[in-house]
């Protein structure tokens, strides 16, 4: 098997290296996945999720590293390098030139999401559906 070649069989293991290389070498319909980032608690209430894949328009609060605690909307996502870019989180260069921070999706929380898309509103539509029935059901058993 060529080296560039992703494997559809692999699970998982404990090496470091197999890791990197599985993260390294996936397509992109899988690296969406990995640039998932936690809701918070407001928002898994409401998504019924944990986490969601983060995108442009959404708010997100930095957990760790130098901009610890700062909220902003996100500008760019990069799935080639799983790296979010926030709007105000950037570096100063010497001649005073301003360069965005890549962030790492562990590293953030959304705290607003952006609903222009119809797939996030159709997942919360249906977790409402579900949460009548299981309502409904209850009542009957009453």
């Amino acid at each position: 098997m060529d080296a560039k070649q992703f494997s559809t069989s692999w699970k998982a293991s404990s090496q470091p290296r197999k890791q990197r290389k599985y993260r390294y070498n996936a397509p992109l319909h899988i690296r969406q996945k990995l640039v998932h980032v936690h809701l918070s608690k407001d928002l898994r209430q409401k998504q019924g999720t944990r986490a969601m894949q983060v995108r442009k328009g959404d708010k997100v609060k930095v957990l760790r590293g130098k901009f610890r605690k700062q909220e902003g909307k996100v500008e760019r996502v990069e799935l080639k390098r799983e790296r979010v870019f926030v709007t105000g989180m950037d570096y100063t260069k010497k001649n005073g030139t301003k360069i965005p921070v890549p962030l790492r999706p562990s590293n953030l929380m959304i705290v607003a999401l952006e609903m222009t898309d119809k797939r996030r509103t159709a997942g919360k539509e249906k977790l409402q559906k579900k949460e009548s029935k299981t309502k409904s059901k209850s009542e009957d058993k009453k």
